[in-house]
């Protein structure tokens, strides 16, 4: 998004201020009982929970949604899931950074 505006901003034709803030999204979910980060198709369709969480760099959620494929799951596994999202974001946003510099 920020390559895609930068020669509007640049231009004069948006604000500076249309970019609020960085954000990334990634999927996490349990697979056999396992946590795991962005989960590939296959994975996808074997999970045992699946969640889309959408974090600003600051680490603010945005969005979590999530479903218990299977059978429900406990609070620990949602925060251990949201806990590894941030780890995955996180990586995220140092690549976009890395990438815009």
């Amino acid at each position: 998004m920020y390559l895609a505006l930068q020669p509007l901003i640049e231009q004069g034709a948006l604000s500076a201020t249309v970019l609020r803030q960085q954000v990334a999204a990634i999927s996490v979910g349990l697979v056999q009982g396992e946590p795991l980060l962005d989960l590939e198709y296959e994975e996808d369709l074997a999970a045992e929970v699946d969640f889309n969480v959408v974090m600003t760099a600051a680490g603010e959620l945005v969005e979590v949604q999530g479903t218990a494929e299977k059978a429900p799951f406990e609070r620990a596994q949602l925060d251990a899931l949201v806990d590894l999202a941030t780890v995955g974001i996180e990586q995220l946003v140092a690549l976009q950074r890395s990438t815009i510099a």
